[in-house]
């Protein structure tokens, strides 16, 4: 089982109720196209953000004073999974974002969301939180050649998405990863989509399945423009650093050939959501990034 349907609520069921309210177009839409010893060398600059589903009950009761503790913790940006009853208020979250110093850094949304007449009110909506990045977090396909047929699909959308000034990628799940014949279903889609495909690899996702992170982000140069920042190995308590990822060769492989623009931290188990976060984001900075 992916470790994120142990949660209370899961992230389709905040999806499914996202799309729902966030289908209200805009108007006058502008269409403008660890520990210290597992640091490495001191790498660029590159933002940290997280993903709301770490927090999501506390965000589903008071996504205000999430924001805000978020902010205090150093974080620059948020990626949403659901928008917590704010659907049909676009400018009013683009304010609660700004008012804390935060930038939308993607969406998980689903597949259907970004098809057909649909993508352009989901990217009316991200235009007005100030976030290119759609990204679909999960896929149910089955079998190589209908693999190949959702990259040409993905394909097409992101050139339609390209014309409203939006992007869309694609989630890394621990499933991507088991053996299809002598690949894996995660290197038929990306060997077969356009290069403006973002690649969404999950670290903790990808070894948990037994792929290897640091071969994906070597494998596709440049299309690793968001990367969920997390472990696997530990406890569930555990945080960043304290399981089984080769951090120092993750950001080498993010900051070079990745071409990464957002680090973003996902913690999905644990007793204290809050803390956890905040754990990472500390082990991130031990690790030299995540510098305020």
């Amino acid at each position: 089982m992916d470790r994120r349907q142990r949660g209370h609520f899961s992230r389709r069921d905040f999806l499914k109720a996202a799309a729902a309210g966030a289908g209200v177009g805009l108007v006058g839409f502008d269409r403008l196209a660890a520990a210290a010893k597992l640091a490495g060398p001191a790498g660029k600059n590159i933002p940290v953000g997280v993903q709301l589903y770490s927090v999501r009950e506390a965000a589903a009761k008071d996504l205000p004073g999430v924001l805000q503790a978020l902010a205090k913790m150093g974080y620059r940006g948020v990626e949403f999974a659901g928008y917590y009853g704010w659907e049909n208020k676009p400018a009013d979250l683009r304010k609660l974002l700004d008012d804390n110093g935060l930038k939308c850094c993607g969406t998980h949304t689903d597949l259907e969301t970004v098809m057909g007449d649909a993508l352009n009110a989901t990217a009316e909506f991200n235009h007005a939180l100030g976030n290119p990045y759609l990204i679909v977090p999960s896929l149910t396909v089955e079998g190589a050649d209908a693999w190949k047929a959702m990259a040409t699909k993905f394909s097409d959308i992101t050139v339609k998405a390209g014309a409203l000034g939006a992007r869309v990628g694609y989630h890394a799940h621990q499933g991507d990863f088991r053996k299809l014949g002598d690949t894996t279903p995660w290197e038929i889609f990306f060997d077969n989509t356009g290069t403006d495909v973002i690649m969404q690899i999950d670290t903790g996702n990808c070894l948990q399945g037994g792929g290897d992170p640091v071969a994906m982000l070597k494998k596709y140069p440049g299309r690793s423009t968001t990367v969920h920042i997390k472990d696997f190995g530990g406890s569930d308590e555990s945080v960043i650093g304290e399981g089984k990822v080769r951090w120092p060769e993750v950001f080498e492989a993010c900051e070079g050939a990745g071409g990464t623009a957002w680090y973003i931290v996902e913690h999905e188990t644990g007793t204290h959501p809050l803390e956890s976060v905040k754990g990472c984001l500390e082990a991130l900075r031990k690790m030299g990034r995540g510098q305020a």
